[in-house]
């Protein structure tokens, strides 16, 4: 991917997020997009090859509308300052978890893993960690998730990288608190992800890096996705 022509163009954007402005520049959101879409459809053949299950994923069923709803937000913005893509076998709206690849300015990452789950399934899931201890264990303490992922609990965007967007204050109500693994039960998401630099998608070699981080974090969606697929 050209990121400087994508970088910038978000740039021009966040300075000049209004309609005429957009419409004057549409030619080079086109150019950025389609830059954007080609590296795409190259992360889904890669992820593809240790992640079958997204292989039948198209960049469309991936990527999102570049245009916000403000229906219900104070921000009317009409645009958004990032381009982002979720592979995931299940489509963008399902519970199942996928892969996450988030080009914005200063805040490129990568992710995997599970978002927003009902309470319901996140019962079922704390149930599961508790009954494999020691396979849940495995797939979060291994060396290459902890190198990519690994972060105190209380990790946010800004630490760089983490495990766990939202958490709880304290043990979810029917659980043991004297868990010895109680921080992963406090989670309301099995979602990881790492930073990386505005350069990091340009070049030849990105696509081996992303390979690597997002094999890390494969083995603790595929746990949560085994107990999420007993409910979709």
């Amino acid at each position: 991917m050209d990121t400087r022509k994508i970088l910038g163009f978000l740039n021009d954007v966040a300075a000049n997020n209004n309609r005429p402005w957009f419409l004057e520049h549409k030619e080079e959101y086109n150019a950025a997009r389609e830059d954007f879409e080609r590296g795409i459809e190259s992360a889904i053949l890669r992820i593809s090859a240790f992640d079958p299950s997204v292989s039948h994923i198209t960049v469309k069923d991936a990527t999102y509308r570049f245009y916000r709803d403000t229906r219900f937000s104070n921000d009317k913005s009409p645009y958004k300052n990032h381009f982002g893509a979720y592979i995931a076998a299940h489509g963008k709206k399902a519970l199942h978890g996928g892969y996450y690849i988030h080009l914005e300015p200063g805040h490129c990452l990568l992710s995997c893993g599970n978002y927003w789950l009902p309470t319901n399934i996140l019962t079922s899931c704390r149930n599961e960690i508790m009954a494999n201890t020691e396979e849940w264990l495995r797939c979060v303490r291994g060396e290459e998730f902890l190198k990519f992922f690994g972060a105190g609990p209380e990790a946010v965007f800004a630490s760089g990288q983490g495990f766990g967007i939202e958490r709880l204050k304290t043990c979810p109500a029917g659980f043991p608190r004297d868990y010895e693994h109680i921080d992963y039960l406090r989670m309301k998401d099995y979602c990881c992800w790492h930073c990386v630099p505005d350069d990091f998608f340009s070049g030849e070699v990105w696509l081996d890096e992303m390979e690597r981080i997002l094999k890390a974090g494969k083995p603790m969606m595929d746990f949560i996705n085994s107990v999420i697929d007993d409910y979709e």
